[in-house]
């Protein structure tokens, strides 16, 4: 099975997630989500991680974590291997206790951990377990944590509540915010312009011109190991699109450009060599590019590289 993407580095900041492997759900029983619970805060203390916020549901949980050393890999091998064994020996077990590796999407700032914060908190209302005016009350999640007058070495929510319009870190912000969740749980259509649903996909959460950023830094590095499938997709696609928009720029041309008739132009002969010339697959070049089939790209490239035609049939 291929494994998670892991991009680690100082400061990191993080929406973790990962599912049981038992049928009835790990976190069924109170005593099992306690159990996690404390192994939880005992890795945020080993590792000097900051832990923004959790949630516990039947049979998975999120995370909202942010790393001041680069040790996310470390760290998560520790805790879930930790709990693991503890789960496997009171219940006198065997096996894996989650379904795999758990997957960790990287955040581009305060703002999109905010918005993950949000979607952590109210997961037990989404799932229809408690009633939004009552999100506060659910057992496992760290909203009732913030609300106590101590609360556990690690936990912190000073970016997060800035990001919502709160100016300290107290009892009274809180319950504020606690407000502004009800007001989201009880919306469905404001849960849906905020994005929720889309929190725990992909690979990392952000603007799309960071990500490309990011995925030309990614680019650099051997790909197949730590990346499942989907991943490695979501990332090569964000470094073709770059790789394109800087090859058309040095044409002066833009996106929409590239998708005008007539198809065969020597300028975009110069981008599909370019292109190509990187590891771009013919088919990915031969359809951001319109010329065609991939075979007909594939034609063109050949005779030019044999010294062949132009294919100017217009002006540029």
């Amino acid at each position: 099975m291929p494994r998670a993407l892991r991009i680690q580095h100082p400061g990191a900041r993080y929406h973790v997630i990962n599912r049981g492997n038992y049928r009835f759900g790990i976190f069924a029983t109170e005593g099992a989500a306690k159990a996690f619970i404390k192994t939880l805060f005992e890795a945020v203390r080993h590792y000097g991680w900051i832990l923004h916020a959790y949630v516990l549901m039947k049979n998975h949980y999120h995370l909202a974590l942010e790393t001041p050393r680069p040790n996310l890999v470390e760290g998560m091998q520790w805790l879930q291997g930790t709990f693991s064994n503890r789960f496997n020996r009171f219940r006198k077990q065997r096996g894996h206790v989650f379904q795999g590796r758990y997957k960790a999407l990287i955040l581009e700032d305060t703002a999109v951990l905010a918005r993950v914060v949000d979607y952590i908190h109210l997961n037990p209302v989404r799932a229809g377990i408690v009633d939004p005016d009552h999100v506060e009350k659910y057992p496992y999640s760290s909203l009732g944590d913030f609300l106590k007058k101590t609360r556990l070495a690690g936990m912190e929510c000073e970016q997060w509540l800035r990001e919502r319009g709160q100016h300290e870190d107290s009892v009274n912000a809180i319950r504020g915010y606690i407000k502004y969740l009800k007001q989201m749980g009880a919306d469905k259509q404001e849960q849906k312009r905020a994005g929720l649903e889309k929190l725990s996909r992909g690979w990392a959460l952000g603007t799309h011109g960071w990500k490309q950023a990011l995925a030309r830094e990614l680019s650099q590095r051997v790909f197949v190991e730590g990346m499942s499938g989907e991943e490695v997709a979501e990332i090569k696609e964000h470094h073709r699109q770059d790789e394109l928009a800087k090859a058309l720029a040095l044409e002066k041309k833009t996106p929409m450009d590239a998708q005008a008739k007539p198809l065969k132009r020597d300028w975009k002969m110069r981008v599909a060599r370019k292109l190509r010339a990187g590891g771009i697959p013919v088919g990915w070049i031969s359809k951001n590019l319109n010329i065609g089939k991939p075979a007909t790209l594939r034609s063109y490239l050949s005779r030019d590289a044999a010294g062949g035609q132009t294919y100017r049939q217009a002006s540029t």
